[in-house]
């Protein structure tokens, strides 16, 4: 069942990386995370009333949660901080690169979320899970000589830094997740409602600093993607959430499925935004794919 989730999860989140690709061409980066930090903590106000003041109206449904303590607020406010500063260098750096090039790099994170696994959970690597490590890194210099015919260099470009910084920043969410869900036994969605609150008074905080000085030279443009950037990474994260929960799931490999997402991402961008060099990064592509796959295997 956590399986499962693990792959609808997986497919959303490719559409949502579409959707932050449309929704930031010419845009203001720090206004649209705002919207969307907004959008989220609307949708899931009903949720959280619904606990708060035990009005028992979703306890049949799947979006039943509960009320949590200052210590389970703390945890997820801390969970909101980490989140929203991987998504802060995500939205800049995909704004500025092509999907080709972010997805590939984004779905080496389980390589980060591995070691991790290793360091704080005591989950070992075996032969395969090593040699799904090596080919991810093989993939990603033979990905970084394919970003050269754009004239993108992956030591010199800051862009191509605040994407290795958001995959960074990434890793250690999900394995913070896996933390505080499995030694705190947090509600999923007590975690998923409230991290929306805390990311939208960062965000509003961030963007009055950030952005309202000079909004007048970088306007928000509205597009009807934003709202989708908040529906697509909410039911993302719904079922991650669930894929965790479940007491025999394994963080790693919950990323590493969740990292297939790369397939939809390089899909779009090259149907839908016409971009460039496609049959160098297919071929580092299908070594991040098969890394994944050795990852897996390695796991079960």
């Amino acid at each position: 069942m956590w399986v499962g989730a693990a792959f609808i999860s997986a497919l959303l989140l490719g559409f949502y990386d579409v959707a932050k690709k449309r929704s930031l061409a010419a845009n203001a980066v720090v206004a649209v995370l705002w919207l969307n930090t907004l959008f989220a903590s609307l949708l899931f106000l009903p949720v959280i009333l619904d606990a708060e003041l035990s009005l028992g109206l979703l306890d049949a449904t799947p979006f039943s949660s509960v009320r949590g303590d200052c210590g389970d607020h703390a945890l997820v406010a801390l969970k909101a901080a980490i989140t929203l500063s991987s998504w802060l260098c995500g939205y800049y750096a995909i704004k500025h690169l092509p999907l080709t090039i972010v997805g590939p790099v984004n779905a080496t994170r389980p390589v980060m979320v591995l070691i991790g696994a290793f360091l704080l959970f005591g989950e070992r690597l075996n032969m395969l899970q090593w040699g799904g490590v090596l080919l991810t890194i093989v993939s990603l210099y033979l990905l970084s000589r394919a970003g050269r015919r754009e004239s993108i260099d992956f030591l010199h470009n800051r862009h191509v830094w605040a994407l290795f910084a958001a995959m960074m920043l990434g890793a250690v969410s999900g394995l913070y997740d896996k933390y505080i869900i499995s030694s705190h036994s947090l509600d999923p969605l007590f975690v998923q409602s409230w991290f929306g609150v805390y990311q939208l008074a960062m965000m509003t905080l961030i963007a009055a600093i950030m952005w309202l000085p000079r909004h007048a030279t970088n306007p928000l443009q509205w597009r009807w993607s934003i709202p989708f950037i908040t529906l697509f990474v909410s039911a993302a994260d719904f079922f991650y959430y669930h894929a965790l929960d479940a007491e025999d799931s394994m963080i790693a490999v919950v990323a590493m499925i969740r990292r297939s997402s790369v397939v939809v991402t390089f899909l779009c961008g090259a149907l839908l935004f016409g971009e460039r060099n496609l049959r160098a990064k297919a071929l580092d592509l299908v070594l991040i794919l098969v890394g994944m796959v050795l990852l897996a295997l390695g796991s079960m």
